[in-house]
């Protein structure tokens, strides 16, 4: 029952306190107002919002965010690198990954992780969910870009969350 009307309580208290910061001489009134919205937009959003799955390992959990931005930044650098440099360096190219989550969110953070990291982007999920098209700038081989994927970031994912795999 209170699920019902409390959706997502960590949410709801992580919108308030977000109000309150944006707020320039927080008082009772902003208090209560921040705690109205933090309660009333993932009320009226329930619907549109994924669950997450449980964190089993969250320690792990911070050294796998730790990584993902460690990725980012040395791709950026080799992005700079092949952009500035002759063009038939470039090697363009969709490659399809098999998904072995089944969670949305997860879905959701691996595609998002991967089009953050410069020179992969996910382009689209099967309807299924069982592939994952990306493109990549820089594809030498498809098969090591699908095992680097899977290894490095979706293995990692089903270890730390609790959720279901194919």
């Amino acid at each position: 029952m209170m699920r019902k009307w409390l959706p997502h309580p960590w949410l709801t208290v992580l919108l308030a306190v977000v109000w309150l910061l944006l707020v320039n001489h927080p008082g009772l009134g902003d208090l209560l107002l921040g705690l109205l919205l933090g309660w009333l937009v993932p009320l009226l959003t329930r619907n549109f919002l994924l669950d997450v799955p449980p964190v089993r390992k969250p320690v792990k959990l911070c050294l796998f965010v730790l990584m993902v931005f460690y990725d980012i930044v040395v791709a950026n650098l080799h992005m700079a690198r092949l952009v500035l440099g002759p063009r038939k360096n470039l090697n363009p190219a969709f490659v399809a990954v098999p998904m072995a989550l089944e969670d949305g969110f997860l879905l959701s953070v691996l595609a998002s992780i991967i089009s953050l990291t410069p020179g992969t982007v996910s382009a689209g999920l099967s309807p299924d969910h069982r592939t994952l098209l990306l493109h990549g700038l820089d594809v030498k081989d498809a098969d090591v870009l699908v095992a680097e994927v899977k290894q490095r970031y979706e293995a990692p994912l089903l270890e730390i969350f609790e959720c279901s795999t194919t």
